[in-house]
C-alpha cells in the first residue's frame, strides 16, 4: 500500500521546469509583430504568435496554423485553419484573425509588408478556410508567409491595438508592450534593456521537440560581461559571441561551440536621393549620386584586413548583397572589390572630389558582430582615400528611427534573408520604394528602372532558370553600380554549456521548442 501512495505521489507530482537562459547582445524593439522587420524582434516574437506555415528543424516548410493548403489556380491559394486553437487570453483563433492580421501588417507605418509580398487580399470563406488571392503567380509566397504572424482580432481590438504603432515616431501602445498569441510559449515580462521572460504555453496545439519549459533572455551590450556570464554558469546559451573569445571558449571543459554562418551580410547603405547630401561639407549636391564616388568608397575598403583583424577569420568578404546560403547565391559573382585606396583617391579626383569630402557615418554598437569596431576601421581606410568620415555610433533602438526617417548620409546595416531567397534582398534594398514592401529598407533611395523590372519578374516568374537569371542580373547590377558597400557576410558560432543542445539557426532565430537542457 505504501509503495502505491508513493507511486500516486509522483504521478501527481508537477514536471520539473527546465529553463534555458539565453543571452545576445541586443534586446527587441517591439513586441508588436508587425511593426519592425528586425532579426531579433522577430526571434522572439516566433516564441508566441505563429503564421499559417513555419520551418522545421532543417528549414522546410510545414503546416502551423494552417493544417494544409491548395493551389486552386496561379492567383488563388487556399489554406484550412488548424482548429481548437486559442490565442492566449483564451479567444478562439478562426478566420477572422486572419483577414484582421492582413490589413494590420499592410499598414504603412510598419515594415513587415514584405511577408506579404504579392497578396491582393485574404478572403474568408468559412471560419476555418481563408483564400489568398495574388497579384499574380508567387513562386516563394510560403516562404515570405511564414512571417505573416496571426494576431487575435478581438484581443487587439479589446486593447485599442487595431493598428501598428508609428515605432519611428516613438509611439508606444498596447500591442508593443504586451502579446497574445497562440505559440509554445507566453511572453510573462519584458523589461527592455534588461531581460524577457517566457513560459511554456501548457495549452499549445503543438509538441515541443525538446524539454525547455521556461525562457530567460538578456541583451548584454558588453562583450566582455556576456562571455562573463556564460563562463560562471549565469547563462546557457549565448548567440553573439566576441570574435577575439571564440578560440579561448572552445577549449573550456564545460562548454561547447556550434560552428554556423547566417544568411546575413553587413553593408554600408548610402543616401543617393537627396540633392545636397546631409552632415557633408558638400553643399548644393550629392556625391553619392555619382557611381564613381560609390566604387572609390568601395575600393578603399580592405575586407582581408576586416576579416583577419576585426572579424579574427569570422566573416566571408562580400562583393554582392546576399550570403552563401541564400537561393540565387553564386560565388562567381561574388566578386569583392579589389582594396586599392589610390585607385580609389583617383576615382573620386575624376568625380571632382580630389581633396576628397566629409559626411558622417551612423552606425549601431550593439547588434551586429564588431559592427562599432567595423565602422571605426572603415573610417581610418577611407581617411587613406581622402575622406573625411565622422562616426556616429549608437544603439540599434536609437539608430533604427533614425534611418527609417532618411536622417543620414550613410549607415551600417545586416540583413538576413528570412526567405532563403535573394528576391527578398532585392526587392528590399534595392527596388524603387513605395508605400508597400518595394523598397521597405531602401533607406538611400535607389531608384534603377532596369532592377525595379527584374525584381517584379521575379516575384512571379515560376520558370526556375529564368527566375535564377532575373536574380542573377539585379545582383550583379547592384554589385557594378555600388548601389550598396558590401563587406562581408556574417559568420556567428554560438557557445553554450555541454548540457545544453539547440539546433543551429542560419536566420539568427534559436527555437526553445527544439532545445534540451540535461
Amino acid at each position: 500500500m505504501r509503495s502505491l501512495v508513493l507511486i500516486l505521489a509522483l504521478i501527481a507530482a508537477p514536471v520539473q521546469a527546465v529553463t534555458l537562459r539565453w543571452a545576445a547582445q541586443n534586446d527587441i524593439l517591439t513586441m508588436d509583430p508587425h511593426s519592425q522587420n528586425h532579426a531579433t524582434t522577430h526571434s522572439i516574437m516566433q516564441y508566441t504568435y505563429e503564421g499559417l506555415v513555419r520551418y522545421t528543424r532543417d528549414y522546410q516548410i510545414e503546416p502551423c496554423l494552417a493544417t494544409k493548403w491548395e493551389q486552386l489556380s496561379d492567383t488563388q491559394w487556399r489554406f484550412h485553419l488548424r482548429r481548437n486553437v486559442k490565442f492566449h487570453d483564451g479567444s478562439p483563433f478562426t478566420a477572422d484573425d486572419v483577414v484582421f492580421s492582413f490589413g494590420r501588417i499592410k499598414q504603412p507605418q510598419g515594415t513587415n509588408q514584405i511577408y506579404v509580398s504579392g497578396v491582393k487580399e485574404v478572403k474568408k470563406i468559412d471560419d476555418y478556410t481563408v483564400d489568398l488571392l495574388l497579384d499574380g503567380p508567387s513562386p516563394i509566397l510560403l516562404r515570405y508567409i511564414i512571417d505573416f504572424r496571426i494576431m487575435s482580432k478581438s484581443w487587439s481590438e479589446k486593447n485599442r491595438s487595431q493598428n501598428i504603432q508609428d515605432y519611428k515616431a516613438k509611439e508606444e501602445t498596447y500591442a508593443s508592450r504586451n502579446t497574445s498569441g497562440t505559440g509554445p510559449y507566453i511572453i510573462k515580462s519584458w523589461e527592455p534593456d534588461k531581460r524577457i521572460v517566457m513560459s511554456v504555453n501548457k495549452d499549445w496545439w503543438g509538441k515541443l521537440d525538446g524539454n525547455i519549459t521556461e525562457v530567460i533572455y538578456t541583451p548584454i551590450k558588453s562583450d566582455a560581461t556576456r562571455v562573463s556570464a556564460l563562463l560562471s554558469g549565469d547563462v546557457d546559451l549565448v548567440t553573439d559571441l566576441p570574435t577575439q573569445d571564440v578560440e579561448r571558449l572552445r577549449k573550456e571543459a564545460n562548454l561547447k561551440v556550434l560552428d554556423g554562418h547566417e544568411v546575413r551580410t553587413i553593408f554600408i547603405g548610402l543616401d543617393q536621393h537627396n540633392d545636397e547630401l546631409k552632415y557633408s561639407n558638400v553643399k548644393g549636391k550629392n556625391p553619392l549620386k555619382d557611381v564613381r564616388v560609390r566604387r572609390a568608397l568601395n575600393m578603399a575598403v580592405d575586407r582581408e584586413a576586416i576579416r583577419k583583424v576585426t572579424m579574427r577569420g569570422l566573416s566571408i568578404p562580400a562583393g554582392i548583397m546576399i550570403a552563401p546560403g541564400v537561393h540565387g547565391y553564386s560565388k562567381d559573382i561574388d566578386r569583392v572589390a579589389k582594396y586599392d585606396p589610390a585607385g580609389a583617391k583617383k576615382l573620386l579626383a575624376e568625380a571632382g572630389y580630389p581633396d576628397g569630402f566629409d559626411f558622417t557615418l551612423d552606425c549601431p554598437n550593439n547588434r551586429y558582430v564588431n559592427d562599432e569596431k567595423i565602422c571605426q576601421a572603415l573610417v581610418a581606410m577611407w581617411a587613406r582615400a581622402g575622406l573625411r568620415v565622422k562616426l556616429n555610433a549608437m544603439p540599434f533602438a536609437n539608430f533604427i528611427p533614425k534611418i527609417l526617417n532618411f536622417d543620414t548620409s550613410a549607415y551600417m546595416l545586416g540583413w538576413g534573408v528570412q526567405t532563403f531567397d535573394a528576391n527578398y534582398t532585392l526587392q528590399s534594398l534595392v527596388r524603387t520604394k513605395t508605400t508597400g514592401a518595394d523598397g521597405s529598407f531602401n533607406l538611400g533611395r535607389i531608384s534603377d528602372p532596369k532592377i525595379d523590372a527584374l525584381v517584379d519578374a521575379a516575384k512571379i516568374t515560376t520558370d526556375t532558370k529564368k527566375r535564377d537569371a532575373q536574380l542573377r542580373e539585379g545582383l550583379e547590377i547592384t554589385r557594378d553600380q555600388a548601389y550598396y558597400v558590401p563587406l562581408h557576410h556574417q559568420m556567428r558560432p554560438w557557445a553554450m554549456k555541454k548540457h545544453v543542445s539547440i539546433v543551429y539557426s542560419p536566420d539568427d532565430r534559436p527555437q526553445a521548442r527544439f532545445a534540451t537542457v540535461k
